[in-house]
């Protein structure tokens, strides 16, 4: 009985570090993919039926963003779980490591193809200044 409080506690504080780790450090910024929008819209003048296209391109994306990025929570939670079962580096925490891993690379495929799509719509003219714009999004420091 002496023991059953210390362990309860330990077991939370495990949880709640797993979960910490999984939301902070883990997931992937949300804001990247609209701050490319935000950029694309500020630095390159779109025509209609561009602005038009992109917005589809932009709607369509965030039902599969959202999807993974439910999915990465979710990931997460198992993560918690696993580190509270475990206490330590074992094969269930090893195992849903890989499991977010692995849905992260989706989001960043998904993110990129999503990228080369809007790249698509513009002229010739307009690409370098995209490219930038990706470039600026991708190494920017905060």
């Amino acid at each position: 009985m002496n023991r059953t409080l210390p362990t309860i506690i330990l077991a939370l504080l495990a949880g709640l570090a797993g979960a910490y780790i999984g939301c902070r450090i883990m997931m992937p910024a949300t804001t990247q993919g609209t701050e490319i929008h935000a950029l694309l819209h500020r630095t390159i003048a779109l025509d209609p039926d561009q602005e038009a296209r992109i917005d589809a391109l932009e709607a369509g994306f965030a039902t599969t963003r959202a999807g993974l990025e439910a999915q990465l929570r979710r990931d997460n939670a198992a993560l918690a779980v696993a580190i509270e079962q475990e206490h330590e580096n074992g094969p269930r925490v090893a195992d849903a490591v890989d499991r977010s891993h692995h849905t992260m690379g989706v989001l960043q495929k998904a993110t990129l193809a999503h990228v080369f799509a809007m790249r698509r719509v513009l002229r010739p003219d307009q690409t370098a200044a995209f490219d930038r714009v990706v470039v600026r999004a991708l190494t920017a420091t905060s």
